[in-house]
């Protein structure tokens, strides 16, 4: 089943919620654009609401690429919704610019206050790139990576922790500069970048959550099959596309990958950008449907949600829902 759009494709998503709903957002584009590939670069956000993560209640678009010129005048793309101290939404986004050919990624901040109508902070952009972040550099990468923000309120005192998708510009191999980048704030209007706090195993590690669960630290991330390196494959398994995670003694680690099997991969990408809700009833990962079979075409929809178990040694376990009710989806 999952959640659709006849005329749009769908794919990362965030989630949040206000004390009675879920608020799911969706990167969206028509398809009337023809090739879900050119999604990417005519992207927008969908807002919809939920008491259970599977029926869900479209309420349109809430978030669109800024007007020329601007910095995030070509993309907004993947981020996440925390409610502030002064009551306020915040909404972390990335955003890119046509005039850098959305090559260099950079964060951007606005509010709200029904979680609905955003509006930026200012010119929206809150975070650019530096040391020691790695740069785009022609020929070593598609695009700068800067993206992917994920806020928590620090666990450990005042104030506030982003986490994101980088590269370390320290690390010469390219499948081990993969890094999830942090910064931190005191009141989410005002952000210092810190040195990642993770970084190796992977190329890439896509649309970080950090979340605790049973007294333990997680970080989960997405990525694909192609940017695992081999230390990654020694501890985690083969190399595979989706959804995997590391584990932390705290928010600001030190972080682990976690032991294989991954968590939500496959040989060919199935579900991907996946996300964990901390539910009443235990945690339920859900993310976008990209192929059904190998050589398939895009889904493009929002997969029901499957039951995450922590088993006793602290490993995270996918429970499909083919083992509850016969779900084959």
């Amino acid at each position: 089943m999952g959640f659709s759009i006849n005329d749009k494709w769908l794919w990362d998503s965030w989630y949040v919620h206000d004390g009675e709903l879920w608020h799911g957002y969706f990167l969206q584009a028509p398809k009337s654009i023809g090739d879900p590939e050119q999604r990417h670069w005519n992207v927008s956000y969908h807002h919809a609401t939920s008491r259970d993560l599977t029926d869900w209640d479209s309420l349109g678009t809430c978030f669109a690429p800024a007007a020329a010129p601007a910095w995030d005048d070509c993309t907004t793309w993947t981020g996440s919704v925390v409610r502030g101290d002064d009551g306020i939404w915040h909404l972390f986004y990335t955003g890119t610019s046509t005039a850098e050919a959305a090559k260099k990624q950079r964060l951007g901040h606005a509010v709200s206050t029904d979680l609905h109508n955003w509006q930026r902070v200012g010119d929206g952009q809150i975070l650019d790139l530096a040391a020691p972040y790695e740069e785009y550099a022609e020929g070593r990468w598609h695009d700068r990576a800067f993206r992917d923000p994920y806020v928590i309120r620090d666990p450990e005192g005042a104030g506030w922790l982003m986490y994101f998708t980088a590269r370390d510009a320290r690390v010469g191999e390219q499948l081990e500069a993969g890094a999830i980048g942090f910064a931190t704030s005191p009141d989410l209007y005002t952000w210092t970048l810190q040195d990642p706090v993770f970084t190796g195993g992977f190329g890439e590690l896509e649309v970080p959550q950090i979340f605790q669960a049973e007294g333990r630290w997680y970080c989960l991330f997405c990525t694909s099959g192609r940017f695992w390196a081999p230390s990654a494959e020694a501890v985690a398994g083969p190399a595979m596309t989706g959804t995997h995670y590391l584990i932390g003694k705290s928010a600001r680690g030190p972080w682990r990958i976690a032991p294989g099997p991954a968590l939500d991969c496959a040989p060919f990408p199935k579900r991907y950008a996946a996300r964990i809700a901390q539910t009443e009833a235990g945690l339920k990962l859900l993310g976008f449907r990209w192929f059904d079979s190998e050589g398939g075409a895009f889904i493009g929809e929002i997969s029901d949600p499957d039951p995450v178990a922590v088993t006793p040694d602290g490993l995270l376990r996918l429970i499909p829902r083919a083992e509850e009710d016969g779900y084959s989806g």
